[in-house]
């Protein structure tokens, strides 16, 4: 398996957590967004929607992060990522999608550049825009695992699908300095999971393109 991501990207980086947490090998290859790469034509061609990650395996090209996790789980079905029960299943996509559907669109790298490029909107106002909608998703996220009771990661005590949205949605919060005061569940999930090798090798700064 190839995977071609970016090491910011949070969608790589959940794909990348699905690989060390099942134990599969793969070929790292970077594609840096900030330069274009992702538009050259040789990638472009492999990929409709032109985005990263993309997973090539037997010859198909796998896109969208969410697809390429569920096609690993049920390839490769341990450690599953997945409940076995139907409401556990859809729990845990419901944590899932509040990062990867919620949160993370109106803020992903193209929107930010677009807020900056396009619109003229000055580095403190586009970052206030970033913190206001995370800040607000992940308000929503803590409501969610309140609800659930307890367990040590998003969906009991073992890590799973959640797990591998959550933790890079919260180190791009880090970086643009996110308020994460009263998400007490939220972050005692994130520190459960970073105590993990499977998450330490797949974080950023561990990638082989990784930047300061």
């Amino acid at each position: 398996m190839k995977l071609f991501n970016y090491f910011r990207s949070s969608a790589s980086f959940r794909v990348r957590i699905a690989l060390q947490l099942k134990g599969l090998p793969y070929d790292y290859q970077p594609v840096h967004l900030v330069k274009g790469e992702h538009r050259a034509p040789a990638y472009a061609s492999l990929v409709g929607d032109a985005l990263v990650p993309m997973l090539e395996v037997d010859g198909a090209h796998l896109t969208q992060s969410m697809a390429i996790i569920e096609y690993l789980d049920e390839t490769h079905p341990e450690p599953p990522l997945l409940p076995a029960d139907p409401l556990g299943r859809a729990r845990v996509r419901a944590l899932a999608q509040t990062i990867a559907c919620e949160i993370h669109p109106i803020n992903n790298l193209r929107v930010l550049k677009y807020l900056s490029q396009e619109l003229q909107v000055d580095d403190e106002a586009k970052n206030t825009w970033y913190r206001h909608w995370v800040r607000q998703g992940l308000e929503a996220f803590e409501r969610q695992l309140a609800q659930a009771g307890t367990g040590r990661f998003c969906h009991g005590d073992t890590p799973g699908l959640a797990d591998c949205c959550l933790v890079p949605q919260i180190f791009n919060g880090q970086r643009f300095k996110v308020n994460f005061e009263g998400l007490d569940r939220t972050l005692a999930v994130f520190e459960s999971c970073m105590a993990l090798e499977a998450f330490q090798r797949a974080q950023p700064s561990q990638c082989p393109d990784a930047e300061a």
